[in-house]
């Protein structure tokens, strides 16, 4: 692994409070994650969810996934849990503005050690967010203890690909994200692994080279004026958000940095 100690919890906070978070909803949606729709309808389908089952979203954000989920794939309830405050308020409140109030429900907690209670669940959730979480391990851990015997974790993530980082492209990478860490797609199935959970999917999505072009292109594109109004019209700023943001994409298309998607079940 990959790691930035220098980042906590609060940093995380402080980036979905402030300009950082609604910077990256305005370029992505309320789904930030890469690919959005098409992306969350693929990591349903692999974890072959069914309607009328129940499921926990650990770093849920606004709860756009478990919105997706109840109206598109059925599923009875979803419970989100999240550590920033002004995300779970906007989430309840999206929910209540959609009609799903009684069917998704907020936690503002640790994802690693939710209060929720064993073995309920039919499955765990995550999309592009447990590259926030400081410690990894624990939070497997937790999502596996949710789960009922034969339920499932399923998650996309943010992960250092194939072609491995530098140190000095993990730095860097890392700092502009604030990232604690980013693991690989093995360190992630070895720690389910450990968990007592089979591995059903492990793959590289293919999506964060094909996605980077479309966010750069937005910002420099057609979203100019709503980006630079979130940062407080600082151009240099936004010359450095854009140079970075264009580090990155050389990242995802050296194999650098990938979407990670892993689906294992609970023995």
């Amino acid at each position: 692994m990959k790691s930035a100690p220098q980042f906590h919890l609060r940093d995380v906070q402080a980036v979905y409070s402030g300009a950082e978070g609604r910077l990256w909803e305005l370029l992505m949606g309320e789904q930030i994650h890469l690919g959005g729709f098409q992306s969350s309808m693929d990591l349903a389908q692999r974890t072959e969810i069914v309607p009328g089952s129940r499921g926990v979203d650990l770093c849920c954000c606004t709860g756009a996934g478990m919105r997706f989920l109840v109206r598109f794939l059925k599923v009875a309830h979803m419970t989100g849990v999240d550590a920033t405050a002004a995300m779970v308020q906007l989430g309840r409140r999206r929910a209540s503005d959609e009609g799903l109030a009684d069917h998704v429900s907020f936690v503002e907690g640790n994802a690693c050690a939710t209060g929720l209670p064993s073995g309920q669940v039919d499955f765990v959730w995550g999309e592009d967010a447990w590259c926030y979480v400081e410690d990894k391990a624990q939070l497997i851990a937790e999502a596996v203890r949710l789960l009922r015997p034969k339920g499932r974790v399923a998650f996309t993530d943010w992960m250092e690909g194939a072609s491995g980082l530098t140190d000095a492209e993990a730095s860097r990478f890392l700092m502009f994200m604030k990232f604690p860490g980013v693991f690989t797609l093995g360190e992630y199935t070895a720690l389910v692994k450990t968990n007592s959970c089979v591995v059903k999917t492990a793959q590289d999505t293919g999506r964060f080279a094909a996605c980077m072009p479309l966010y750069l292109d937005m910002l420099e594109k057609q979203l100019t004026f709503d980006a630079l109004k979130i940062i407080g019209f600082d151009p240099v700023l936004a010359q450095s958000l854009l140079t970075e943001m264009r580090f990155i994409q050389s990242l995802a298309q050296a194999g650098k940095i990938i979407q990670g998607l892993l689906v294992a079940e609970k023995q």
